[in-house]
């Protein structure tokens, strides 16, 4: 409540009450007691009726109208909330957006998203699951003749089991490679879309995406060099050192490893971090390998810890649910391997229980994260080039036309950003 000698309030069109709005006088008080004597307030046009504002309270009165507090019925309204055509507000997104945006995408698109999903999860199960079930197989006498553990401890250090070993997790990565970039070009294809309220099936991303494939791959060559070399220089590093250290200098290299996987975590975390964003840049906005990298460490400067924050959280969340729903089918396949009869029909049961288990786990694991990158993307064009005003006027325009159209695509071009 103003005592009458402090300065007047501002007025919600932004002028304050000392000065009235350019280019009119400001408006006549709702509240003008009628009969009562007339001033002539500042700004009045001469000639004019004059009015009289009801008085405040004791003290000087200023001439121009009180503040219009909102009254039932009249006053000023809340703005309105951010436009939604789709699984995301059109405006900068908290993380219970982001999380919020990938659940709606997943059960908006379940057909196209968890079908496929399925599909890379169990290329990529599959040859882990064999090669695990082999090596329950061959363990297996262990447990039913005990005298036989030598003989079955030979045979996995054999060729065979070697290769079952550590062949079917070098087919898995290399099925992964293929399968899981490709799946991360569709889902993005389908978040562009699901922005705006469309759908699109698997085979109409599948046509968008396609162009795309060389660059995609491009990007994941790419950081698998990065994430690579520098691991490749360490076990040398720690080969050399083992190799030149007395026998007592085993203390040593175990220290020295440990560093260097510190070291390596970190360094793997940061990178990833700073590339999250390069297959949905590849994708959405149509750039070559090296430039999306490129693209992607810009967008992430400025706001790393939030983006590595949320992609952690992410990580560890999907992680858990993966692992409660793949670890009782992996554990049943494991027992099912490692107490059967060593017969074929046990070997093929293990292997089934195994795939099952990991294509649960990474049919959930691989739209989440790829949603999650999506539109973190998503918001931080919108924090740093005002991308939120392109989506809000394509949103108006879609919405008066009735219907979502494939230009949609094309807002994600970097040269619709309000901002360079």
């Amino acid at each position: 409540m103003s005592d009458g000698h402090g300065p007047p309030p501002e007025t919600p069109s932004g002028w304050s009450a000392e000065q009235p709005p350019p280019y009119s006088a400001p408006p006549a008080s709702p509240w003008t007691a009628p009969g009562a004597p007339q001033q002539m307030p500042y700004g009045q046009p001469y000639g004019e009726p004059l009015q009289q504002q009801q008085p405040l309270g004791p003290g000087p009165q200023t001439p121009y109208p009180p503040y219009p507090h909102p009254q039932p019925g009249h006053g000023y309204a809340p703005p309105p909330p951010a436009l939604r055509p789709g699984i995301i507000p059109l405006r900068p997104l908290g993380l219970g957006d982001i999380l919020d945006g990938t659940i709606k995408l997943i059960r908006s698109n379940p057909k196209a998203v968890l079908g496929l999903s399925a599909v890379a999860a169990l290329l990529a199960s599959v040859p882990v699951a064999v090669g695990q079930a082999f090596v329950l197989d061959t363990m297996s006498g262990a447990f039913t003749d005990p005298e036989s553990a030598y003989t079955s401890s030979d045979q996995l250090t054999s060729v065979y089991g070697v290769a079952a070993q550590y062949g079917g997790t070098l087919v898995s990565y290399m099925v992964q490679f293929v399968v899981v970039t490709l799946l991360t070009g569709v889902l993005t294809r389908i978040l562009g879309r699901a922005v705006f309220g469309g759908s699109i099936t698997a085979g109409e991303a599948w046509q968008l995406v396609k162009g795309r494939v060389p660059a995609l791959f491009g990007v994941v060559a790419l950081m698998a060099v990065i994430m690579l070399v520098p691991l490749v220089v360490m076990v040398l590093l720690i080969v050399v050192v083992a190799m030149n250290v007395s026998s007592g200098g085993a203390g040593v290299v175990l220290g020295l490893t440990f560093l260097f996987m510190i070291a390596y975590l970190g360094y793997y975390l940061f990178f990833t971090t700073r590339f999250a964003f390069a297959s949905p840049i590849v994708v959405l906005e149509g750039r070559g390998a090296i430039e999306a990298m490129r693209r992607s460490w810009h967008l992430v400067t400025g706001d790393f810890w939030r983006v590595f924050g949320i992609l952690l959280l992410t990580s560890l969340l999907v992680g858990l649910v993966a692992g409660v729903l793949s670890v009782p089918f992996t554990l049943a396949g494991t027992l099912f391997g490692m107490f059967g009869a060593g017969s074929v029909a046990t070997t093929v049961v293990s292997a089934v229980l195994i795939a099952l288990g990991g294509t649960l786990g990474s049919m959930l694991t691989y739209p989440f994260q790829a949603g999650v990158a999506g539109l973190l993307y998503a918001d931080r064009r919108m924090r740093s080039e005002a991308f939120d005003l392109v989506l809000q006027t394509a949103a108006i325009e879609q919405q008066r036309q009735g219907w979502v159209h494939s230009s949609a695509d094309e807002l994600w071009h970097p040269s619709n950003s309000a901002r360079p």
